[in-house]
């Protein structure tokens, strides 16, 4: 971070003091975008708070890159970045508070003292290569690294900047005729194809950075910017002064071609002992950290190695204090100590018998004292996608869908496919859903087609999309929703008609939520102002209205709480999560519980009362419903998960979800500590995107998760120290 300054006149001494509800106190710096200032949060946090030029605020498109900034900063927040606080893009002058980290810039450092000794270097080298990793499997491209974008801190290397980023999935493109970066270090495609840049852009940069930090310059050089750019297409990279050791991983870097960069994680095992300088990263003192597998790949070698972040203190009420602990490692030492099952997934329908060919290998401890043997089964598609899946029955049984492929009924105690339904269908692939005596599951023409729970055999095709909201389960019901807001009731076993009606004053209602308890369907609609929303409960079976209520805001109903309390979440005028609703049908009441900050599309698992909400970034907190205020708050986490699937609740007080490289997670929902995460699992390194993680299911003890190389794995839900 730029060197604080006194605050005082400058060329935008028309600033505001404030900054939504922080009070700007110093001005750290200033770019093309905005001025960088330093602020407290009400707890006393140094923020560092961005606030943007006068002109820009009045210019839509500027608006609309600035709110992507906000999303792509929030949703890479962890380790390697400066996390985001707070931000209010659609204010008069649109801002964003990150955390402040102090640590002068690697443009800063140096310009100050030279180029970076060897050791350092390494030490940047890997420690950008992580960051990318990170950043990379959060969805998003960074697109300007460069020297001033890199912070460098008693932690290592973080990345700031996101202002021209964009998530993989992003609708906002470079426009036609506009170059944006910074020429020394952007990519040839980023000048010759804008529009198809994809992750490589930032491995190029991360050996121009690694030069400059050797050198003092970067590997093209000139006054031009024009030159630059010629020099980035067509000449080769001058590498003079970049260490020998280091010159041939430095040129891979910086390929034209960007198939020939190696990946983050490439680099970083090109660095990895005895090259791999560690006392370099020795630190001065320790603190001891909890004991957790660590992902395939990554290295086991120094203390500092092992600690990769903790947490901030939590406050709790009702619950023993503990630390929060988030994340490190020692190597789950599982050669020869156990077995599981590696089935390869042959074509047509099998019915009972083993299924395909199975292959026994190991994949983690056996689980003792009637605990479960960890297994992997490999579902072949034509290319790299994660299945999803779901359970259901008292033994559990698992249905798992993969695109291109179809669906197939696994085994959750040893992962034998006990037969498999292929389908030729290339669209977006949901979690069967198990309703009544039928397995639903993408069918021919986009349809769900019915399959036979125990033989996998196609009973028949039904009328509804296999798009998400083409059937909603509610027990044994499927619940459909027409263009025109018709909803029909399916019996799920027969197919045949329970009923069909609009649902009164709806014009196209959703359904969020379904009570087992109740046999409550929870229908919802918001008002197209945001100002209201229109929640119904339906009885699945009758169609039955049991209550309707018009609330104030943007909800969603995400669980139910008491005697037939319905709990909601509350989005505000940033589209974030800042509330929690309770409402009490037979009084009418609404409690209203505001979270203590916002958190960017949670997702939501409930028991006893107690939300457990999960952002898209990682963030966890526990929320106590029953209450309000600072005593609503139970416990808070930063996993470090730069993308999170839903959690789900599981025997013995944890909580599970899944990340985006494949691992799997536990929490501790007593204590709010990590406790246990599995191995990352990737096709030849890389992540396949996705817009939405499945969530992992649970089947008796065993928790089933899936990964983008394919696999479907199961480990021992009572045992997440043992992963």
């Amino acid at each position: 971070m730029p060197p604080l300054r006194e605050p005082g006149a400058h060329p935008e001494a028309e600033f505001p003091q404030y900054a939504g509800a922080y009070r700007l106190e110093a001005r750290l710096g200033s770019g093309g975008m905005g001025v960088v200032h330093l602020a407290r949060s009400a707890s006393g946090m140094q923020l560092a708070v961005k606030v943007v030029h006068a002109p820009y605020a009045a210019d839509p498109e500027f608006r609309a890159r600035f709110r992507q900034e906000v999303a792509a900063a929030r949703r890479v927040s962890g380790a390697f970045t400066a996390p985001v606080v707070d931000a209010d893009p659609e204010a008069g002058r649109p801002w964003m508070a990150t955390l402040y980290v102090p640590g002068p810039t690697l443009a800063e450092q140096v310009k100050r003292n030279g180029p970076m000794a060897p050791a350092e270097l390494r030490r940047l080298t890997a420690g950008l290569a992580e960051a990318l990793r990170d950043i990379h499997r959060a969805g998003v491209i960074h697109r300007d690294l460069k020297p001033s974008n890199v912070l460098l801190t008693d932690g290592g290397p973080k990345v700031i900047d996101f202002g021209i980023s964009r998530p993989y999935d992003s609708d906002l493109r470079t426009e036609t005729g506009k170059l944006i970066g910074s020429p020394p270090y952007m990519a040839p495609e980023q000048f010759q194809r804008p529009r198809e840049v994809g992750p490589p852009v930032d491995v190029f940069a991360l050996g121009a950075v690694i030069v400059h930090a050797a050198t003092g310059r970067g590997p093209f050089d000139s006054d031009s910017p024009y030159i630059v750019a010629y020099q980035v297409v067509h000449d080769q990279p001058d590498l003079g002064g970049v260490p020998e050791d280091l010159a041939p991983l430095v040129a891979r870097c910086l390929a034209k071609d960007p198939d020939d960069r190696p990946t983050p994680d490439e680099v970083m095992a090109a660095l990895l002992p005895p090259s791999y300088e560690a006392e370099a990263f020795v630190p001065a003192q320790r603190r001891a950290v909890v004991a957790a597998a660590v992902p395939d790949g990554e290295r086991a070698g120094s203390e500092e190695d092992t600690h990769v972040r903790t947490a901030p203190p939590v406050r709790r009420r009702r619950l023993p204090r503990a630390r929060l602990i988030v994340a490190a490692a020692v190597l789950l030492l599982v050669a020869g100590a156990g077995a599981g099952a590696y089935a390869v997934w042959g074509g047509g329908t099998k019915t009972g018998g083993p299924g395909p060919e199975v292959e026994q290998v190991a994949d983690g401890p056996k689980g003792g004292g009637g605990g479960v043997t960890p297994w992997r089964t490999e579902l072949r598609a034509a290319d790299s996608a994660t299945p999803v899946c779901s359970a259901a029955g008292a033994g559990g049984a698992l249905y798992c869908s993969v695109a291109g492929a179809g669906t197939v009924r696994i085994d959750p105690a040893d992962g034998r496919v006990l037969w498999s339904a292929r389908s030729s269908s290339t669209g977006d692939v949901h979690a069967p859903v198990v309703s009544g005596a039928v397995v639903l599951s993408g069918g021919p023409d986009g349809k769900l087609r019915a399959l036979d729970p125990v033989k996998g055999t196609a009973v028949r095709d039904t009328a509804l999309s296999a798009s998400p909201g083409g059937a909603f389960p509610a027990g044994d019901t499927l619940l459909a929703v027409a263009d025109d807001g018709t909803v029909t009731a399916l019996d799920g076993a027969s197919g045949a008609h329970r009923w069909k009606k609009p649902l009164a004053q709806h014009t196209r209602p959703g359904f969020a939520l379904y009570d087992g308890a109740s046999g409550l369907a929870y229908a919802f609609e918001h008002a197209p102002s945001g100002a209201a929303t229109l929640v119904t409960a339906v009885d699945a079976v009758s169609g039955r209205a049991s209550w309707q209520r018009r609330l104030d805001g943007v909800l969603t109903p995400v669980g139910t709480a008491g005697a037939g309390e319905l709990v909601l979440t509350a989005m505000d005028e940033n589209s974030d999560t800042a509330e929690l609703v309770r409402y009490a049908p037979g009084s009418g009441a609404a409690d209203r519980i505001a979270l203590p900050f916002t958190l960017d599309g949670p997702q939501v698992a409930m028991a006893g009362g107690v939300a457990y909400l999960l952002a898209r970034g990682g963030s966890l907190l526990a929320v106590d419903t029953a209450a309000s205020g600072a005593e609503a708050e139970l416990w808070r986490l930063e996993t470090g998960v730069g993308r999170a699937s839903a959690p789900v609740l599981g025997e013995g007080g944890h909580l599970y979800f899944s990340a985006a490289d494949g691992r799997l997670l536990a929490v501790d929902t007593g204590r709010g500590a990590l406790v246990g995460q599995t191995r990352a699992r990737l096709t030849g390194g890389k992540l396949t995107y996705a817009s939405d993680l499945p969530a992992p299911v649970v089947a008796g003890r065993a928790v089933v998760g899936t990964a983008p190389d394919g696999s479907v794995f199961a480990v021992d839900g009572a045992d997440p120290g043992g992963w």
